[in-house]
């Protein structure tokens, strides 16, 4: 039996991954970063905008058995993963979700990450806004 992936427990650690490279895919978007020599570690995160628990649930277990299946041989050594769930990932097929993470992960391995989107004026922290009177 496959030794699985270490899973990530700690908030701080899924919000430091939020600064590492970010892959975005049709189903998932990728979080790589590297975590200081604590082996490949996954975590996976589902908002309630993608449906009630039994979808959250169902699609927590898509992505756990994809990344068990792809960190092993193709995950980036020392990094922490996390699979963030989009609006499509429970309908896709799953041999398509495992080709978009495959690609996922190279483009990672590349650091080859997509831009971030931009935060808007509203969520800016108070130091960065216009003063007011």
């Amino acid at each position: 039996m496959s030794r699985h992936p270490q899973v990530i427990a700690k908030r701080a650690d899924f919000l430091a991954a939020n600064r590492g490279i970010r892959v975005a895919q049709p189903g998932f978007v990728l979080l790589a970063y590297p975590n200081g020599g604590r082996s490949k570690r996954y975590g996976i995160t589902v908002t309630k905008k993608i449906g009630n628990a039994v979808v959250r649930n169902r699609m927590k277990r898509r992505f756990r058995e994809l990344l068990w299946a792809a960190l092993p041989e193709r995950g980036l050594p020392d990094h922490d993963h996390v699979l963030i769930g989009r609006e499509g990932g429970l309908e896709r097929d799953f041999a398509r979700l495992a080709a978009e993470l495959d690609l996922a992960l190279i483009r990672a391995s590349q650091g080859k990450g997509d831009r971030r989107r931009g935060r808007s004026p509203r969520s800016a922290p108070r130091s960065s806004r216009s003063p007011g009177r």
